[in-house]
């Protein structure tokens, strides 16, 4: 979170000068000066920014994601880089100067005015580095960034280490894994100062941490306790006296606090009467408390940071694993209520980090206007900007944040310990404050890559010590989970469909197979569907000679993303996309057209009915984390979003689905289907209902009702046959509005056009 404080700062972003060798440098240069005697050529560059990114706006290199573009780029995976530019300060008395670099990716020397003052060896964290009587009117801050590939290629790689198969040289690099090329990314090892730098001034004497925990919300909700932990610097006499003050407004609630500072750290409570809690999305209002932390001398304010504060406890009640009678749990409790869990899983919003905080508003604006209340921040990704976990503070979004560990069996080392720690603290230090985080999770499905392989998940001492010995140094208030899915000591001695959490893949078959329906998880924290770009995307990314046929087609493949051409890692993802349309109606179209319509048809179809299907059996079912919202480069994937924020047909199918209220269909049996009532509000609703069939208009049923608040309730019956090929159209009123949805009912194959027309006089599109 940011912490808000009246000191001047230097902004270092914008325009900076870079140069680049490819392979070994010939000297160690710390200054431009240096580089310009080496005979290096100087090229404009922009911070925050990519190496490839500054290299395409030079013309040195096309468009990275057009056609097989992003294949030519490995060649600069072995480049040096440097990156420098001036500016003007100077000391401030009673300051302390600190050069902030809030991204640098990745190993790096930093040198001011010719001085090395620090190095960097994580892309995934800030990095700050005190200058304090070397600023000179006029300053050059100067970077080398060495490639992460040679980096790696100064470890030993022993026989139990485990990675996807481009991904063995990110084991010991601290790097966002997908840049190593993953399934729905390609491979962009990259270099750069990705994130913000600016030159910080701050107190001598200050405040250096605070955090302002939620210990309890009493159970009406009409009033809340506090805990303020806080680290500052002094260097007072020992008569002198320090205080510390809090406060914090919302609205017509305020509520303060004042204590002696008896040491540099310590604690202080506060009490909160008429309290505004802050409730996710379609609970109630997301309240933030602005709330200001002052500290005294003597009587004299030294100084003062302001941030948000959301009032809330957060929970998960959990089992290590079910049953087929579903005698088990997984489920979160905000503040002591149930809270069913409807979302996406958040993966990179731009292959190259530089672009994410543009990115960023437009997508959480799609979040909410889905109706969505969690994000899983997927562990392939980098730890997301200030800005991500603002936006979800406001709109009421809770995030299960994953640290940045995936699919693989990671160093077990005490030197790699070490970083991991450190990263951790940065990273729980940072993002703790944000009401939002409501679930540290150790790593993405690498305790599955673990039982996968014969070995107990439970030997990993970077997910079962270091991580949760962190979180609760660091934070306490928040529930930890080894791994997603977290196979614990009970769970590993089961096979992984009795898990109370799992990630729903499988065979990728039919969306009504045994697979998806007979599944016996509380919670779906990943499930997902293939869908096809637009044509009018696809033609920005693909080469017009490259647009059709799909088969044996090189672009689509390294688009799929399959991210080293001729290896096959991921190639089947687009002969699966094929036969997921033939699953649906039979054939696969053959031209791009309708190859595209039908894909996002049978994605649409395919996420809606798993939502619903986990809607319709609440309580038994407690959240469902589909994948996944938008593509952070131009592909084929299971995004319902693609780049371009072009939406494909699956958006409004999960709109629909994850109303607060839903009318919907359960699976037939004894020649009928119930049509039920999912509400997930606070509220007992009212409501008229039908079912009627698009072709004949016939009403198949109706009836008026009850929606209790917080459950899913049978309205009424409709007949069923499997021989029958029909769409219904599901409408309902209460007195906020009118609502509908849909239902495809009968077996497949259906026909192409047929399901066209249908969608059409539905009004679904």
């Amino acid at each position: 979170m940011r912490f808000r404080r009246e000191q001047p700062e230097v902004d270092l972003c914008g325009e900076w000068s870079f140069a680049y060798v490819e392979g070994e440098p010939q000297g160690q240069y710390r200054c431009q000066e240096e580089l310009q005697a080496a005979g290096l050529q100087e090229l404009r560059a922009q911070v925050p920014g990519n190496f490839e990114l500054d290299l395409q706006a030079n013309g040195i290199i096309e468009e990275p994601f057009y056609g097989m573009n992003m294949a030519k780029l490995f060649r600069y995976e072995t480049a040096h880089v440097w990156y420098w530019r001036r500016f003007k300060a100077s000391e401030v008395e009673g300051m302390d100067a600190e050069l902030v670099f809030e991204g640098v990716d990745c190993f790096a020397e930093i040198y001011l005015n010719g001085e090395l003052i620090g190095e960097c060896d994580n892309m995934l964290v800030e990095h700050v580095f005190p200058v304090g009587g070397k600023l000179k009117e006029d300053n050059e801050v100067f970077v080398h960034l060495r490639p992460a590939l040679e980096e790696a290629r100064k470890y030993d790689y022993p026989p139990h280490l485990r990675a996807l198969g481009s991904n063995y040289d990110s084991l010991y690099v601290r790097k966002a894994p997908h840049m190593y090329g993953w399934d729905i990314m390609p491979r962009a090892i990259s270099a750069g100062l990705w994130r913000p730098v600016r030159l910080q001034l701050r107190p001598v004497e200050r405040l250096e941490r605070v955090y302002l925990q939620t210990q309890s919300v009493s159970t009406a909700h009409s009033s809340a306790d506090l805990l303020l932990c806080y680290d500052a610097k002094t260097i007072g006499k020992p008569e002198d006296v320090y205080e510390i003050a809090l406060q914090g407004v919302c609205g017509d609630s305020e509520f303060q606090a004042r204590s002696r500072m008896l040491f540099q750290a310590g604690r202080m409570h506060a009490h909160v009467s008429k309290a505004k809690l802050w409730w996710p999305a379609g609970r109630g209002e997301a309240n933030l408390y602005t709330v200001t932390a002052t500290m005294y001398k003597n009587g004299v304010q030294i100084d003062q940071m302001q941030f948000e504060h959301g009032l809330r406890k957060v929970a998960l009640d959990r089992t290590s694993t079910t049953d087929e009678l579903g005698r088990g749990e997984f489920c979160f409790r905000v503040n002591g209520e149930k809270l069913f869990a409807k979302g996406s899983n958040w993966v990179p919003a731009d292959a190259y980090h530089s672009r994410d905080a543009q990115r960023i508003p437009q997508m959480l604006e799609m979040a909410e206007d889905l109706r969505c209340n969690m994000i899983r921040c997927w562990g392939g990704n980098v730890y997301e900007d200030d800005l991500f976990y603002e936006i979800c503070d406001r709109k009421g979004i809770l995030i299960w944040q994953d640290f940045a560990l995936a699919c693989t069996l990671y160093p077990q080392d005490a030197e790699f310990q070490k970083r991991l720690e450190q990263e951790a603290r940065k990273v729980v230090q940072r993002l703790r404050q944000h009401p939002c985080i409501a679930l540290w999770s150790g790593d993405n499905e690498c305790d599955a890559f673990y039982k996968g392989l014969g070995i107990d998940p439970n030997t990993n001492v970077l997910t079962r010590k270091v991580l949760p010995q962190v979180v609760a140094e660091e934070d306490g208030t928040r529930p930890y989970l080894g791994s997603s899915p977290y196979i614990d000591e009970e769970a590993v001695k089961q096979p992984s469909e009795y898990l109370s959490e799992n990630h729903l893949w499988g065979p990728r078959d039919y969306y009504k197979s045994n697979f998806y329906t007979r599944s016996l998880c509380h919670f779906a924290s990943e499930m997902g569907y293939h869908g096809c770009p637009a044509p009018e995307s696809l033609r920005r990314f693909i080469s017009p000679e490259k647009v059709w046929p799909y088969q044996n087609n090189e672009e689509w493949l390294l688009h799929a993303s399959n991210p080293v051409p001729g290896v096959n890692q991921y190639e089947y993802r687009i002969e699966l996309m094929a036969k997921q349309i033939r699953e649906l109606f039979g054939t696969v179209p053959d031209n791009l057209d309708d190859f595209a319509f039908a894909s996002q048809a049978s994605q649409a179809e395919a996420k809606k009915f798993f939502i619903e299907m986990f809607r319709c059996a609440k309580w038994r079912r407690t959240g469902i984390l589909w994948w996944n919202l938008i593509d952070g480069w131009p592909q084929f994937s299971d995004a319902i979003v693609d780049y371009y924020f072009v939406k494909k047909l699956a958006y409004g199918f999960i709109k629909r689905a994850q109303e607060p209220l839903l009318v919907a269909l359960r699976e037939p049996g004894n020649w009928g289907q119930d049509v039920v009532a999912c509400n997930d509000g606070r509220e007992d609703l009212r409501l008229k209902w039908r079912v009627r069939d698009v072709d004949t208009d016939e009403v198949m049923a109706q009836g008026e009702g009850v929606a209790p608040a917080d459950a899913t309730t049978n309205l009424g019956r409709v007949p069923f046959s499997a021989s029958w090929k029909r769409m219904y159209v599901i409408e309902w009123e209460t007195e906020s509005g009118k609502s509908l949805s849909h239902y495809l009912a009968g077996n497949p194959p259906f026909e192409l056009e047929q399901y066209r027309a249908w969608l059409s006089k539905a009004g679904l599109v």
